[in-house]
């Protein structure tokens, strides 16, 4: 069985990874081709409508409001239970300190539909901000964010704050201030095809990661390995290690999905047409 698999390069999929080395999926017969995807959620989200992905980990809003639009994807289970903690960031320098100097400006996002997208408006609502008059700035990944922020075509840029930090240490940003989501923040989901040849083999691949995640999460050195991997320092990985759990249980959360799409309605980013019926659509 051989599946093609896309997920950012972030310590978050690190499982995935050690599953890939350690032959946890070949044991069990399926072979996966694993892509990282610098570009994130909207780019995981192209994939699937382009089929040249299968699976995918994928953030819990982008996903959800591509479904909802008929991406004809499912999720299979979340993978991430915690929140994600993403840091606010500005051009290293200039005269923006804090949230409120921001009103207005310019977001770098690193594609319509992505994380850095829709988090722009939970950002902008949660400041009192006017939501049907943002700006953005499509900028591909983090490396296109930077370059927004030092030439000055974005003002503010939301990215994952850890795997930012090396790059505020470099002073090529500041970090001034983090959003974090109201629900679970990845998600494993396939295309429907997939889903309704292989539901045995999804929901085995979604079990393996899971616990790999669990004796990752358990591990002595597991600090040491991300901080080499990732090129992040020991305190800042002991941190994330800390606000950070997978889905060991493989729990489904359902009222987390009731949050996200009571969210995305708020802001206007899916129509109430769109979210009847929201259960059926989102879940095989």
């Amino acid at each position: 069985m051989k599946l093609r698999v896309g997920g950012v390069p972030e310590h978050f999929n690190l499982p995935w990874k050690l599953a890939i080395e350690e032959g946890d999926f070949k044991n069990e017969g399926i072979e996966l081709h694993w892509t990282d995807m610098p570009g994130g959620t909207g780019q995981m989200l192209r994939g699937f409508e382009n089929e040249t992905l299968d699976v995918a980990v994928l953030l819990t809003e982008g996903v959800t409001k591509g479904i909802l639009q008929g991406l004809k994807a499912k999720i299979v289970d979340v993978y991430v239970t915690t929140p994600l903690h993403w840091g606010v960031h500005v051009p290293y320098t200039g005269d923006y300190h804090k949230i409120e100097d921001l009103e207005g400006k310019t977001f770098a996002i690193s594609r319509f539909g992505s994380g850095s997208h829709l988090m722009a408006y939970v950002c902008a609502d949660r400041h009192g901000w006017d939501t049907s008059d943002l700006k953005f700035n499509v900028i591909g990944d983090v490396y296109g964010g930077l370059w927004a922020l030092e030439n000055n075509e974005a003002q503010i840029f939301l990215w994952d704050k850890y795997m930012t930090h090396p790059y505020t240490v470099q002073k090529k940003c500041r970090y001034i201030d983090e959003v974090i989501t109201p629900w679970p923040c990845f998600v494993i989901a396939a295309r429907e095809e997939v889903i309704r040849k292989n539901p045995e083999v999804i929901e085995r691949i979604s079990k393996i990661v899971n616990e790999r995640a669990q004796i990752m999460k358990n591990s002595e050195h597991i600090i040491e390995i991300i901080s080499w991997r990732y090129n992040l320092r020991s305190n800042q990985v002991q941190n994330w290690l800390t606000e950070t759990d997978w889905n060991y249980n493989l729990i489904k959360y359902p009222l987390a999905f009731e949050r996200t799409v009571s969210y995305l309605l708020k802001l206007n980013l899916i129509s109430p047409e769109e979210a009847e019926g929201w259960r059926e659509k989102l879940f095989y």
